[in-house]
């Protein structure tokens, strides 16, 4: 049976980065990608406990819900964000309702907001070296090193949480996330591209001063949504709040 004999709706949905960091061949270049409506098939992957215990629920709703067709690695993590934002509109509507404790109330308040109100981060054109390339780069302000970077993709995300894991059950006592990251996202220090030389560096050489101002200006750069949002309280109060993806997200009745 074709997929489409239905004629379900389908809506575009912008990428935050626009498309810039994608190579001029692939699909995402455009910066833009079709989603159809979810449906009962995608209801059935939400409630897959094997894929829930795999952890892998959401990416595989996800790409049952893309029309376009791309290589679902390639898909940088902000990119992704913005994605499942859509999907969770398209398959459950624009409200969503979440426990929260206010600053000035001693009690947890219900709050639903307008997930189509979230602001998108977009990727800044300047700061790109070369259209096409997942490439930037950043002097580190203590010691004066020039690293070029990577935003990192779906793909690379899975790379590290393998390689976590796998370091843990060498040494279960130690937390590798910031070292592994880094060994995904860093391309170049000081010119150099040989990952040896990008290993001794994360491990020897990159200050924890510098490792803090090169993050910082990596969430500020980073292309996504932004889930800080401005809520006004029935009693008047304004309250900047941080909005939770919980489980109640893509599982509203949870």
């Amino acid at each position: 049976m074709e997929e489409n004999k239905f004629k379900f709706p389908t809506e575009m949905v912008e990428l935050p980065s626009k498309g810039l960091l994608y190579p001029e061949d692939s699909p995402l270049a455009e910066g833009k990608v079709e989603m159809k409506y979810m449906t009962a098939r995608e209801e059935d992957i939400l409630t897959n406990q094997n894929y829930i215990k795999q952890g892998i629920v959401i990416d595989k709703l996800l790409q049952s819900m893309l029309i376009t067709k791309f290589d679902y690695n390639d898909l940088l993590v902000g990119d992704k964000d913005a994605i499942m934002l859509a999907a969770r509109v398209l398959g459950y509507g624009k409200d969503y309702s979440f426990g929260y404790f206010p600053e000035h109330l001693d009690q947890e308040e219900k709050l639903t907001i307008d997930l189509t109100q979230i602001q998108e981060k977009s990727l800044k054109e300047d700061i790109i070296l070369n259209k096409g390339i997942n490439e930037f780069k950043f002097v580190l302000p203590n010691t004066g090193n020039e690293i070029t970077f990577k935003l990192l993709t779906h793909g690379d995300e899975q790379t590290i949480e393998k390689e976590i894991q796998g370091l843990k059950k060498i040494d279960s006592k130690n937390n590798f996330e910031v070292t592994s990251r880094f060994r995904q996202i860093l391309l170049s220090v000081n010119g150099d591209y040989d990952k040896k030389t990008i290993r001794e560096f994360i491990e020897y050489g990159f200050l924890a001063k510098d490792s803090r101002a090169f993050r910082e200006y990596l969430s500020t750069i980073s292309p996504g949504i932004d889930l800080k949002y401005n809520y006004v309280f029935e009693d008047g109060v304004t309250e900047d709040i941080i909005i939770p993806i919980g489980i109640n997200f893509f599982w509203p009745d949870a």
